[in-house]
């Protein structure tokens, strides 16, 4: 089963009122009043973090979305729910994240937002909602209909070469083992492209990260391939990669090739790494970076 242009858009309305009710649902909690519990994984510190505040966002999407699935065949991943499989045998599922940077949240710091997408079952993202409950920020993006930002055309702002080039990545990558040397070619890649020097920025939150930075094209948000469950899962990337798509800005693992995002056997995407930029020659000479050292390393065993 195809999904049409009309019902695709009729979808994503529900994505968006979804979106929202969980948008409202953690709006009434102070993040000082709420309990914190960690889940039994692997993951990273940040991926381990979930409250009922996560829980009760995650049952107001669910009370939207889930009649869809019925209706349209659709299959359902959640962060906070187990993975049965079935995004592998329908022809679309639902990749729902109900708070992404739980983290920032209960430190009371921005940075948290609703995630939810609609995921073909080859991988291709066809439907990207977004909302951050702080700012009130809204993005969605439908596949072949554009991307918006608060119901408006979302547009990429023009590259302004009087900023520094920035990564943007998360905590841990302080304690990586090329740090240092990316350190090295982010300033020379500065220098090649003609931006004033280099900045490394730290926040937690994947999907504000690759959102806001489409309207700051000197920014770019990567991590390296991990080989533990960190750096991030299907339900961290998909949405952002519609929107990306929609505004032909780069969503891809650090090698420049399409995310695997209905990968079989795992929901994590740290096997690859991940690249998000909105200018397409920083992404170029990004993954031309982490080839670089990737090979250094390897020669030297």
């Amino acid at each position: 089963m195809s999904l049409h242009p009309a019902e695709l858009t009729q979808l994503a309305e529900l994505a968006v009122q979804a979106a929202l009710a969980a948008g409202e649902v953690i709006h009434r909690y102070r993040p000082g009043d709420v309990a914190v519990h960690y889940k039994n994984t692997h993951a990273s510190a940040a991926g381990q973090v979930v409250t009922e505040v996560d829980h009760q966002a995650q049952a107001a999407i669910l009370a939207v979305l889930q009649p869809s699935c019925a209706q349209y065949h659709l299959a359902l991943l959640s962060e906070e729910l187990s993975d049965n499989g079935e995004r592998q045998q329908q022809a679309a599922f639902w990749s729902i994240d109900p708070m992404d940077g739980t983290l920032s949240f209960t430190q009371n710091i921005p940075g948290y937002s609703v995630s939810i997408a609609l995921v073909a079952r080859d991988g291709t993202p066809l439907i990207g909602v977004v909302y951050d409950p702080v700012e009130h920020r809204l993005y969605q993006g439908i596949i072949g209909q554009g991307a918006s930002k608060n119901y408006r055309p979302l547009h990429m702002a023009p590259v302004n070469k009087n900023n520094p080039l920035i990564l943007r990545t998360d905590f841990s990558f302080k304690d990586h083992p090329w740090f240092s040397e990316t350190q090295s070619e982010l300033n020379r890649l500065a220098r090649v492209l003609g931006f004033k020097g280099s900045e490394i920025h730290y926040r937690n939150g994947a999907v504000l990260n690759a959102c806001t930075l489409l309207e700051s094209p000197h920014i770019c948000y990567f991590k390296y391939p991990r080989h533990d469950n960190s750096g991030g899962s299907l339900w961290d990337y998909a949405a952002s990669a519609c929107i990306y798509r929609e505004v032909a800005a780069v969503a891809s693992d650090i090698f420049g090739k399409p995310m695997a995002l209905n990968r079989e056997g795992s929901t994590y995407m740290n096997h690859r790494g991940i690249l998000f930029a909105a200018d397409r020659r920083v992404a170029e000479h990004v993954v031309a970076l982490y080839q670089r050292l990737a090979a250094v390393h390897k020669a030297a065993g």
